[in-house]
Formats: C-alpha cells, structure tokens, sequence
C-alpha cells in the first residue's frame, strides 16, 4: 500500500490575498487556481519551491463559522512547518519580504527553528532539521 497527504486545507478570508502572502512573501509556487462556478469558490493550491509533496489548499472561509477559524486553526499553536535545506537563505529572504517572526532563531538538538506567522496570524515553523535527522532535506 502506498498513500500520501495530498493537500492540507488552509482557511483564508480572501483567495488573492492569501496567493500574494504565499507566492510573494514566502516564495511558493502557485500549482492551480481553478474556479468552480458550480460552487462559486476556486480552488487554489499552492507548495513551496521544490516541492513534491503535501501542498497548501488555500480555502475561502464560506460562512460565519469558517471565518471564526481564519488565524486561529491550531487554537494559537504552531499549525504548519516549512522544511528547508537552508535555514539562514530562507529566514533572510523571509524576513526582508516581511513576513513577521515571532520566536527568535534557535538551534535545537533536532534543528535550527523559528517561528512567524502567515498573513493571517496562523504560525508556522520555519526548520532546517540537523544533519542525520530523519526529515532532513538532503
């Protein structure tokens, strides 16, 4: 048997806002954006540069109790982690792009660690885990 997460499903208030955050700031790559007249909503997805595997659906909230959910989908935890093979390149670029940090970069026995929020408060970890590392980006 062989599976993979496809997509992980990103609730946002507005499609063009999240794609310049995420394309712009972050530097990901715009996969699809498709509208679906049958629902009046697109389907946007994006991945980081070099990506291969799980990617971002950037979902417009459509009703009252999904927006309650825009920022917030982790309860004010770290939602989603970015694995990079260069933590100094890409907390550099991030960082004169504006995306905001807010913990500190730290080297931990795993890796080195930051972490900085999406343009909608939702916080993300920015890791380039240590060589031998099992999720180490080779």
């Amino acid at each position: 048997m062989k599976q993979s997460i496809a997509h992980v499903a990103l609730v946002v208030s507005d499609y063009d806002e999240a794609i310049a955050f995420y394309c712009g700031k972050m530097n990901f790559e715009l996969v699809e954006d498709t509208y679906q007249p049958e629902q009046d909503k697109r389907w946007v997805v994006v991945r980081p540069p070099g990506s291969e595997g799980t990617s971002v659906l950037l979902a417009r909230a459509s009703d009252p109790e999904q927006s309650a959910f825009v920022g917030n989908q982790a309860g004010g935890r770290v939602f989603l982690f970015l694995n990079t093979d260069d933590f100094q390149r890409d907390y550099d670029r991030m960082s004169a792009a504006g995306v905001v940090f807010v913990r500190n970069p730290k080297v931990q026995d795993y890796g080195t660690v930051a972490v900085f929020e999406d343009c909608y408060g939702n916080l993300w970890d920015l890791i380039q885990f240590a060589e031998g590392h099992p999720m180490a980006l080779v």
